[in-house]
């Protein structure tokens, strides 16, 4: 029902925005349908790969890897799985969520989109470039570190509650 209402809101908003410059509206729809169109390719092949991912792993293989009594193991391998793989937001976490469904571990999949969002392995030449080898290197060390410390966190509060 919440997604009816988020359309809905946003059909009035675009029309609103409609009458109040036609000529804005119509190039930042534009805008978006360009956005759109770079990034479904990428959107695409992720969930083909997730798709066939999940039709040669089964749930049990799932499980065994990144499932909950995986324990670190699970967690550093999504982690490293995470810092290395380089997937927008928008993709990761629908993805998630179907690793989750097969099998996976909540706190395993955390680390992996934790480390996703917060270490950038393949992104490094081009921060390097930016920021230098040193602060590049400290900070994804310590984006990994905390992607780790969080899941400490997670497991601490999951045995509290």
């Amino acid at each position: 029902m919440s997604n009816y209402i988020l359309y809905g809101i946003t059909i009035i908003l675009l029309i609103s925005s409609f009458y109040k410059d036609k000529k804005k509206t119509k190039m930042a729809l534009k805008k978006a349908w360009k956005s759109f169109e770079n990034i479904m390719p990428e959107f695409l092949g992720v969930i083909m790969l997730v798709g066939v991912l999940l039709a040669v792993l089964n749930t049990e293989v799932i499980s065994k890897i990144i499932g909950t009594n995986s324990g670190w193991f699970g967690v550093i391998a999504a982690a490293i799985v995470g810092a290395i793989t380089l997937i927008p937001g928008f993709v990761a976490f629908p993805t998630a969520a179907m690793l989750v469904q097969n099998g996976a571990g909540i706190m395993q999949i955390a680390a992996f989109i934790s480390t996703l969002m917060m270490v950038g392995i393949v992104t490094m030449p081009v921060e390097i470039k930016y920021f230098g080898k040193k602060l590049t290197i400290l900070r994804n060390v310590f984006a990994f570190i905390f992607s780790l410390l969080l899941e400490r966190w997670l497991v601490a509060y999951e045995e509290f509650n």
